[in-house]
């Protein structure tokens, strides 16, 4: 499998396991901290799409978004990654990119190795959000990879 295809199966996932990850918060009444760590996880992969895309960025890293928010923020990202990885040509991942983090630090990387960080990033913390959720007695969403494609859920 060529490495765009294995990308936009990652995304897709991602983006299934953060709808899955929502939908148990709007269920159970979230902790804030659960709250907390989505509403990092989207922003963040709003700041590395922008990044990426060169726009300007107007997020913050940890912004204090209610629920309704970040399902909004969240909804918009799966066309908007999936639309840049449709636009992406293989030799285009080993292209590098340079970008100002969060503290004002100049840093490059390649395009491969930015968007394998935004899945673990993600995924990272969905586990913090699920152990978070399960510490305060409630149950989190089942989001393995291997459960998504199982379920038909990435294809």
């Amino acid at each position: 499998m060529d490495h765009l295809v294995h990308l936009h199966r990652q995304f897709a996932y991602d983006s299934w396991a953060n709808e899955e990850t929502l939908a148990t918060l709007r269920h159970a009444a979230p902790p804030p901290r659960s709250l907390k760590y989505m509403a990092h996880l989207i922003s963040a992969e709003w700041l590395w799409l922008a990044r990426l895309k060169q726009w300007k960025q107007t997020l913050e890293v940890w912004p204090t978004w209610s629920l309704d928010e970040c399902e909004a923020q969240a909804g918009k990202l799966p066309p908007l990654w999936q639309e840049y990885l449709g636009r992406m040509r293989p030799a285009a991942l080993s292209q590098v990119a340079t970008y100002t983090n969060s503290k004002g630090e100049a840093w490059t990387n390649t395009i491969s190795d930015i968007l394998t960080h935004v899945l673990l990033h993600s995924a990272y913390h969905r586990g913090q959000i699920a152990t978070d959720m399960r510490a305060a007695g409630l149950t989190p969403a089942f989001t393995d990879f291997i459960h998504a494609v199982r379920r038909g859920f990435v294809r």
